[in-house]
């Protein structure tokens, strides 16, 4: 039998701490890579947009998840998509935002980008699978 490779889109909705969905997607992402398949896109909304947070600070002795993320996009080339109006209302902007909003700092720490929820359709059509956590 053969088997063929699937495209996934994630959506995570946990933040990094507090609840396990940001590190169940993370080690979902990960077996998803691991096995041979693909992973389209990562889309972090409503609560999830806290894993792109910059000022997150992990204690010494748990998991840097947010790291984690930024690692596995860097090695995987993989976007990670942050709902834009989520975002705004939870407090993380990046420098485009800060910068129309007349703050002197914004907390987007890279390669997570602002999106809309476009985006999240647009993978949703040509992904395989759609998985939430």
């Amino acid at each position: 039998m053969t088997s063929s490779v699937l495209r996934f889109a994630l959506m995570v909705t946990g933040p990094c701490y507090g609840t396990q969905s940001a590190a169940d997607a993370y080690r979902f992402a990960c077996a998803v890579i691991e096995q041979g398949h693909a992973i389209s896109q990562i889309f972090f909304y409503q609560e999830g947009v806290y894993n792109a947070n910059l000022m997150v600070q992990p204690a010494a002795d748990e998991t840097d998840l947010q790291q984690a993320w930024v690692a596995l996009a860097q090695q995987h080339e993989l976007t990670l998509d942050v709902c834009v109006a989520a975002a705004l209302r939870r407090g993380i902007v990046d420098s485009d935002a800060a910068a129309q909003a007349e703050l002197e700092q914004w907390n987007l720490i890279a390669p997570f980008c602002l999106s809309g929820l476009g985006q999240l359709a647009q993978a949703a059509l040509t992904a395989d699978r759609v998985v939430q956590f």
